[in-house]
């Protein structure tokens, strides 16, 4: 009787308090947010202030930056705050509604805008002739205004309620309509990554192709210069010339066409640049005219100079770690509205969610390594600071 009345009591009264506070995601959150904001605000700087990277890619850098800067300041504090409660959530349904529709809005112009940046690619090894290299022209607006409305198309069901379903948990914040979870994930993730694949595969097929015709022009060019020499010497008299050779050379000095044959690349330096022709000595001796040419002239005939082939190198490792980071989130994601007897732990789900935010950590670092001139501003903005 003792034992019977002794539980009655303890049912009786209210449980004790659980700690379930998750602090290591507390801190790795603070340390997540701090990161994001100060490397995407960086690019976000270094884009404005310096004008060598006034240039249209570095444009949809910008806005890719401007995406990742808002997910650190509008979606991973409530986030954080939510893993702190143990995944508890402990807000108004009407933040988390409007907790849900950044989420979803954010990270979709991130991966609309990585996309927009390779159709901008694949348009420039296209019709290089035709594209804007400076200054941001009417297709590239239409594509940069696209990538943000498109995410807003995606993200408003959530706006106009579709959360609102009949015996919500309001201790859990997440979208709660599985079909929903489906179409944003196929718009945000499964559609738009196959696209960037394949333009990337176009864009390097392009430049494959364009390194090899430009390495014949080289090779004939290297042989134009030397029977031009042999012609002058054996001949005793320098033939006629009207002021350059048929074919201008990408790289007129022999020696240093043969040098940038090895190295596979161009010179990108100077507007306008005159060079030289060697001849026999006697020759310069009695001052005879050198060709000269006209390095406006020579970047005309290049399809894509150095600067943007280095562009095309960080634009597919910043891709590549968007897939590695958002892949697992997306599978596991609509792998749980479409099985939903598949028992997904919470923890995974956790994880590859963070994995997904760690990709708004990764872009400046990537800028930081790969590109040469973010390089050089970060460096002039240490060096300034410290």
């Amino acid at each position: 009787m003792a034992d019977n009345f002794s539980d009655l009591i303890n049912e009786s009264l209210p449980a004790a308090p659980v700690s379930h506070y998750n602090f290591p995601a507390l801190i790795f959150g603070i340390l997540l947010i701090i990161t994001v904001t100060a490397g995407n605000v960086l690019v976000c700087l270094s884009v404005y202030l310096e004008k060598a990277l006034k240039t249209t890619t570095n444009y949809f850098i910008v806005s890719l930056a401007f995406s990742d800067l808002l997910l650190a300041v509008l979606v991973l504090p409530l986030f954080v705050y939510a893993e702190f409660q143990g995944g508890v959530w402990t807000l108004n349904m009407t933040i988390c509604d409007g907790l849900m529709t950044m989420d979803v809005m954010l990270c979709t112009a991130s991966i609309f805008n990585l996309c927009a940046i390779s159709v901008d690619r694949f348009i420039a090894v296209s019709i290089p002739l035709n594209y804007n290299r400076k200054h941001v022209d009417y297709r590239q607006l239409i594509l940069l205004s696209a990538t943000w409305l498109l995410a807003l198309a995606v993200a408003s069901p959530v706006i106009f309620g579709i959360n609102n379903v009949p015996n919500r948990d309001t201790r859990e914040c997440k979208l709660e309509d599985n079909n929903y979870v489906v179409y944003s994930s196929v718009c945000s993730f499964f559609i738009p990554c196959p696209i960037m694949v394949l333009l990337y595969f176009g864009i390097f097929r392009g430049l494959k192709r364009w390194e090899e015709t430009r390495k014949a022009k080289l090779r004939s060019s290297i042989e134009a210069c030397r029977k031009l020499q042999r012609s002058s010497v054996v001949g005793g008299a320098l033939p006629p010339m009207m002021g350059t050779i048929p074919g201008a050379l990408p790289m007129p000095l022999p020696r240093i066409i043969e040098r940038d044959l090895a190295q596979s690349r161009m010179d990108d330096s100077g507007d306008y640049i005159q060079q030289e022709i060697p001849y026999p000595r006697q020759y310069r001796e009695n001052s005879v005219p050198t060709v000269r040419f006209n390095q406006q002239q020579v970047k005309k005939r290049a399809k894509i100079n150095s600067r943007e082939r280095k562009a095309m190198r960080v634009l597919p490792v910043v891709v590549g770690c968007f897939l590695f980071c958002w892949t697992p989130f997306f599978v596991v994601h609509t792998l749980r509205a479409l099985c939903l007897m598949c028992n997904i732990p919470d923890a995974l789900m956790s994880t590859v969610t963070w994995l997904g935010y760690v990709n708004s950590a990764l872009n400046p670092i990537i800028y930081t390594m790969f590109n040469t001139e973010f390089k050089k501003f970060f460096k002039k903005c240490f060096r300034s600071c410290c």
